[in-house]
């Protein structure tokens, strides 16, 4: 039988993640009964750089800021919305000395790339905090608000093609909801997929042919050139304001359906005990509650949404169930 490209491609990229990791795991491994506080690899499924590999980093530093795990390293295992990641932790059954940063993006990969597994098939550990999604325009943008937008996209929206990052992920599912609330099937908006922030900011500030007017990312990839006032925010993806973002949130314009956010957790492999997941719960409470996680909160715009035990493995359920409800209304499965 025939292997799809793709798949061969994912297959030899998970062979070779695998590789990577498993001096550490060796290294991690000094008995069943290690002690869960001695060393731990985070991995972060993404490039250095990007959203997930932020929280990795800023997990490492608050857990080694009072000193809640003796040794943190972390891992970037990039590729297809986070699912090569995720193939490589569900090959490191009962390793829990490992833990995965995840969010809504790799819920996304799993659908689209018709992954073997699920998040709620491994450990899900806890929930930590959401990250927002910001519509914005360049400075001299004849959209001065949402709805100005909203009304030349419903008129043509073949003219209006809407940047963001990858085909099927946070940006492009945020892009089908407002899709809806503009009256433009989500199936027949042009969605321009960019490989990352930068890649984005610098189509919106081009005035160059194929290049896009408007853009959804985070709030971290925009920030800088929000600050400086080369963009300007229309909207922003959130319960409340962002603090220094004068910028309305999608309630306040009446658009409460358009509520999807990038949220942030940690899972471990499969096949730990109770008592290590209920360990590793703990190790990452104590991590949110140190001065460098929370200062890290507000720096990054975030907001803490702290779940673990079984609401958060019910969480995981729902929320996959909800995204493919989306990706299937852009008719990308």
């Amino acid at each position: 039988m025939r292997i799809p490209r793709a798949a061969r491609t994912i297959g030899g990229a998970v062979a070779v993640a695998v590789l990577v990791v498993a001096a550490g795991i060796n290294a991690n491994q000094s008995g069943a009964g290690a002690d869960l506080r001695t060393k731990t690899t985070l991995i972060a499924p993404a490039s250095p750089g990007g959203g997930w590999d932020l929280v990795a980093r800023e997990a490492q530093q608050a857990l080694r800021s009072e000193s809640i795990v003796g040794n943190v390293s972390v891992n970037n295992i990039p590729g297809a919305g986070g699912t090569i990641g995720l193939a490589t932790l569900a090959q490191m059954d009962g390793q829990a000395s490992f833990m995965m940063v995840t969010g809504t993006v790799m819920m996304g990969g799993i659908t689209r790339n018709k992954a073997e597994t699920t998040l709620d098939e491994l450990t899900p550990v806890a929930r930590l905090a959401q990250d927002f999604e910001v519509v914005a325009v360049p400075a001299d943008s004849p959209f001065q608000t949402l709805d100005d937008f909203f009304a030349a996209w419903e008129e043509n929206p073949a003219a209006l093609p809407i940047g963001g990052g990858s085909a099927g992920g946070i940006d492009h599912m945020v892009a089908g909801q407002l899709a809806r609330e503009a009256g433009v099937e989500p199936g027949d908006l042009e969605y321009a997929a960019h490989a990352g922030g930068g890649e984005l900011t610098i189509s919106l500030l081009s005035t160059a042919a194929g290049t896009v007017e408007v853009g959804i990312s985070g709030y971290n990839d925009f920030r800088d050139l929000l600050i400086n006032g080369s963009l300007r925010a229309l909207a922003v993806v959130a319960p409340e304001r962002l603090e220094g973002l004068d910028a309305p949130t999608m309630t306040e314009l009446g658009y409460e359906s358009v509520d999807l956010v990038n949220w942030r957790g940690l899972v471990a492999p499969a096949g730990i005990t109770a008592e290590e997941r209920a360990e590793l719960e703990s190790v990452v409470l104590e991590m949110v509650a140190t001065e460098h996680w929370q200062e890290a909160v507000t720096r990054n715009r975030w907001q803490p949404w702290v779940l673990t035990g079984d609401e958060f493995t019910e969480f995981l359920v729902e929320e996959q169930e909800r995204v493919d409800v989306i990706l299937t209304d852009l008719g990308l499965v």
